[in-house]
């Protein structure tokens, strides 16, 4: 008798428990139960929930901070990785202007940061290129949330305080 097998016609199955798998028992009802050890589900994307965690609050403290709306794409671009990059940035609609985005395929080796108009104002392409070598530097010691984290942390600095008007 197995876990769960139900006995029919009033007789009950004589089970040795010598010949149960550890973790199992009979229970003086006579039913069969086995202990099996939990594992838990591996996550489904590349990083664990504690990198997300951290990914995700590089991306709050940079939109809090500095008023820019920043987002993280990790995946293929393609070809022409600027242009697939840049399709992406505008498929954020309205917000796109006051939006700065961090593509990256780690497939292809290729980093791309597209900014908005009025991001661009805050910050220049010098900064985006200084962010962008700095997460290369971790992408190549393997550390792919660790260089998202600190190009969006210098991109932060780089960007500034929202102005007040």
């Amino acid at each position: 008798m197995g876990a769960g097998e139900l006995t029919h016609g009033g007789a009950s199955a004589a089970v040795d428990e010598r010949d149960l798998p550890t973790g199992t028992v009979v229970l003086p009802t006579g039913r069969v139960t086995a202990a099996k050890m939990y594992e838990p589900a591996a996550p489904k994307g590349p990083f664990s929930a504690v990198q997300l965690a951290r990914l995700d609050e590089a991306l709050t403290l940079a939109s809090r901070e500095t008023g820019l709306d920043f987002s993280v794409y990790l995946g293929e671009l393609g070809e022409d990785s600027r242009a697939a990059a840049e399709r992406l940035h505008a498929s954020i609609g309205e917000a796109a202007s006051r939006s700065v985005l961090v593509a990256v395929s780690p497939g292809e080796r290729v980093v791309e940061v597209v900014t908005g108009e009025l991001s661009f104002q805050r910050l220049p392409d010098r900064g985006a290129k200084l962010a962008v070598m700095s997460m290369v530097a971790s992408f190549k010691e393997g550390d792919l949330v660790g260089g998202l984290v600190s190009g969006l942390r210098m991109m932060t600095d780089q960007a500034g305080p929202e102005p007040k008007h």
